[in-house]
């Protein structure tokens, strides 16, 4: 499977905004992987602003270090940038 950091390598030369078969024929010519290049002939047909926008679309998680019960654990928390002494004032 593809992963975040394999997308954005394999398109660090891609001038943005870009279209999906910009996209290919870039990871294509930079010699992406085959599990890369399914991902990216997956993405719909839009023009994207940025690598990290052809990631999010192509399914591929920034993080997958974190598992979906810690995120569901953030997402519950209402402060997530206040530090724990400060919450409850």
């Amino acid at each position: 499977m593809a992963s975040y950091t394999d997308v954005l390598e394999y398109l660090s030369a891609l001038d943005y905004p870009a279209g999906k078969d910009d996209v290919i024929r870039e990871a294509e010519r930079e010699g992406a992987p085959p599990d890369v290049l399914q991902a990216l002939r997956a993405l719909p047909p839009v023009d994207y602003a940025n690598g990290t926008e052809v990631a999010r679309s192509a399914g591929i998680d920034a993080a997958p270090e974190v598992s979906p019960s810690q995120r569901a654990a953030q997402a519950r928390d209402r402060h997530p940038r206040v530090s724990q002494h400060l919450r409850g004032i």
